[in-house]
């Protein structure tokens, strides 16, 4: 995947943001549980926060955001990286629908490393690191989360 400048990296961005909010708000109304409809509603709530963030990147400017912006290395605990993709059914449980957001973050960090392979401009390259430190920590939030659940019911 190719980009031509740093406003069709965004709107990628931006695009996929949306479109995983759009996900989790659709599921959410889907969803048996009122606790499932919140957690769903949650994660919808955290993807916009993130198209809010690239926003901004659009309208203050990449490199006046990115100097904003504060990097920091996110623990991958790699939970979701073992296990199987799911697809969202309506009566799925609490532990399928927290590891099926997961792989959806894991999926969208695998993407963005994969783009920041392949950007030449520095600019570019630290655009997608904001992405990447993004995903990372919705991946990281949801594995945890993940964990304390399936601790709680004793695995």
């Amino acid at each position: 995947m190719k980009f031509n400048d740093l406003k069709e990296i965004i709107t990628f961005a931006i695009e996929k943001e949306v479109e995983a909010a759009r996900f989790y708000e659709e599921v959410s109304a889907l969803a048996s549980m009122s606790g499932s409809r919140e957690m769903l509603l949650e994660f919808a709530q955290q993807e916009r926060r993130h198209e809010a963030l690239l926003r901004e990147f659009l309208d203050k400017g990449v490199t006046q955001s990115l100097g904003d912006y504060k990097f920091k290395w996110i623990t991958d605990i790699k939970r979701s990286d073992y296990s199987v993709d799911l697809v969202y059914s309506k009566d799925m449980g609490y532990s399928d629908l927290l590891m099926l957001a997961a792989k959806r973050e894991e999926k969208a960090l695998a993407l963005y490393n994969e783009l920041l392979k392949q950007a030449e401009a520095p600019v570019a390259k630290d655009l997608f690191k904001v992405l990447c430190q993004e995903e990372a920590k919705h991946k990281l939030f949801l594995e945890t989360k993940y964990d304390d659940y399936m601790a709680k019911m004793g695995d």
